[in-house]
């Protein structure tokens, strides 16, 4: 269960990280306190994760389900703090904003969960393989290296490694069997680090600055404040956050083979934005489902909501210990790079899977999924297609998964639902269709 759930926190490490990365040089953080809000981020992760694996009351999915800060805010928290004259209020600018978006969400999270009536197979397929192909320049960024501008950035030594650890992977998943195949990914960073030191790569620099214990003090960086032009912001990122997030909730209970129903999207809403609504307590930012955890459990058809929940407590214990949160940041980004392949490429055969079961020998069903691919995929390879629209309309906009799916969904009511494309669609294609109430659905 250990190694399991470390595997999950090297698998969503990266993307936890980098946001407060980001922000906290946007807003001139000196290097302590950037390695102060790093490891808030990571603690507040671990909580949030508990909330959503274990629950309380109506709170949590209680699915193997990894909660981590959002990248989705990263360019609206910048814009906030570009537009605040002393960069020292910065930060309780945009926690404010964080707190007032969560508890709105949270109020709305029922209401959100009502929606799940509109995502028949043909629109959850999509969406699924839209949240693998889009995470996918994920891991080839990462494979070319860690600095866009360095000159060994894609080099052939970055790549090699990526390419020995996608392979060592593949090799152990082949040839082992058992405890070893599920940890196979773990192995794999481990393997491919170990590569890395000989040719320079690994920095065990972060290890040797670390402190051995420290705590994130409750508003370290001051009291919130509240700013309406920011809240408003970080009101359209949570919205973007929980259609995403009920994307990915629809994702996983196909692969853990217990379909996510009206009740258990709101109850894994109301853990997002209620962990996002504490974490600015504690100096962090938005959190929202981390769909590159959904590809480890495709993978590894490791189901427990423990396992994650035990990756949740490592979590914590990084935000409480720096030094061992330093010990992952250790792994070269093209290691994390060769394994993310796996990983993301898993969770797009998992939607491929799902529209296998979409009916597409129906013209509708194909026209549905071939737009709103066509559609998810434009801010992958044409990341500037929006640039003449508002920065508000981009945070959706640029969002390839939250596009496709609101094309998804738009697409199967005019077609399967409206006039006569009901009819046309021959056969139900979800129990919300025929009049069954989800909640008195048996699970499968």
């Amino acid at each position: 269960m250990a190694a399991s759930g470390l595997q999950h926190v090297a698998a969503m490490y990266a993307g936890v990280v980098a946001p407060p990365l980001v922000v906290g040089a946007a807003v001139g953080l000196s290097a302590g306190e950037l390695t102060f809000l790093t490891g808030a981020c990571l603690f507040t992760a671990g909580l949030a994760t508990f909330l959503q694996t274990l629950g309380v009351w109506r709170i949590g999915a209680r699915l193997p389900f990894v909660n981590g800060v959002t990248f989705a805010g990263v360019a609206p928290m910048t814009a906030v703090a570009a537009s605040v004259e002393d960069k020292s209020d910065a930060l309780p600018v945009i926690f404010g904003a964080v707190m007032v978006a969560g508890a709105l969400g949270f109020l709305a999270a029922p209401y959100f969960g009502k929606a799940v009536r509109f995502f028949p197979p043909v629109v959850t397929g999509s969406v699924i393989t839209l949240i693998g192909v889009s995470l996918l320049p994920v891991a080839f960024g990462w494979a070319q290296g860690p600095d866009p501008t360095a000159d060994d950035y894609g080099s052939r030594t970055s790549l090699g490694l990526a390419a020995a650890t996608l392979l060592v992977v593949l090799l152990l998943r082949r040839f082992t069997r058992g405890f070893v195949k599920q940890i196979a990914v773990l192995l794999g960073l481990v393997a491919g680090t170990l590569m890395a030191i000989p040719l320079g790569v690994t920095d065990f620099g972060p290890v040797a600055s670390a402190d051995v214990v420290g705590f994130p003090t409750p508003f370290h960086f001051g009291a919130p404040q509240f700013h309406l032009a920011a809240i408003l912001s970080l009101c359209v990122v949570m919205v973007v956050s929980m259609t995403e997030s009920t994307a990915d909730m629809l994702a996983l209970g196909e692969i853990v083979e217990r379909p996510a129903d009206e009740r258990t999207i709101a109850a894994g809403l109301r853990a997002d934005t209620l962990g996002s609504a504490l974490s600015p307590v504690f100096n962090g930012f938005m959190c929202s489902a981390f769909a590159q955890n959904i590809g480890l459990v495709a993978m590894t058809r490791i189901r427990s909501r423990y396992v994650v929940a035990t990756g949740g407590g490592f979590l914590v214990l990084m935000g409480l210990c720096p030094t061992a949160a330093s010990l992952i940041a250790v792994v070269p980004r093209p290691v994390l790079g060769g394994a993310g392949v796996v990983l993301f490429g898993s969770v797009a055969a998992s939607g491929i899977q799902t529209l296998v079961r979409a009916g597409l020998e129906k013209d509708n069903n194909v026209l549905i999924v071939a737009v709103s691919l066509a559609v998810g995929i434009i801010p992958i390879t044409a990341p500037g297609f929006y640039h003449a629209f508002p920065q508000t309309a981009r945070i959706v906009l640029d969002s390839g998964i939250s596009t496709g799916c609101v094309t998804a969904v738009v697409l199967n009511l005019v077609f399967n639902h409206l006039g006569r494309g009901r009819a046309d669609a021959g056969e139900v294609t979800h129990p919300m269709e025929a009049g069954e109430d989800l909640a008195a659905a048996p699970a499968r």
